[in-house]
């Protein structure tokens, strides 16, 4: 089974058509489960919002929501600790360590590099 973490990035660049999106929509209908931090409706209904755009009565792909109930320091530490990234980014990295045991078994997709090159030195796939 197939699963990849999907930051907040992926689904903005889906949304307004940012260059790659078709591609990247190819991409996460190829996993079996997509799964993401409940932040991620925050930050998208925001960027419909900045770009004045109502936003579609569903997300454009279809999503299992992690929700952590517990903190997530241990998690933030390990992320910081192999690299800077915003807060937001670190909380989507932070959620993806909670729910990967082992993050070599699931990917985290993003169009963010910094972020991307700091879930690949957590160890997440590609």
């Amino acid at each position: 089974m197939s699963v990849a973490y999907v930051d907040t990035s992926c689904l903005v660049a889906i949304a307004f058509g940012e260059p790659g999106a078709a591609v990247l929509g190819r991409r996460l209908k190829g996993f079996d489960d997509l799964v993401s931090s409940n932040l991620l409706q925050a930050e998208l209904l925001a960027s419909f919002a900045r770009e004045g755009v109502p936003p579609p009565a569903d997300l454009p792909i279809v999503l299992s929501w992690i929700l952590p109930d517990r903190p997530l320091r241990d998690e933030i530490e390990r992320v910081l600790a192999a690299g800077y990234v915003r807060g937001a980014d670190c909380w989507h990295l932070a959620t993806a360590l909670y729910l990967a045991e082992d993050p070599s078994s699931m990917s985290f997709v993003t169009v963010d590099d910094r972020q991307r090159k700091v879930a690949l030195s957590l160890g997440f796939k590609d």
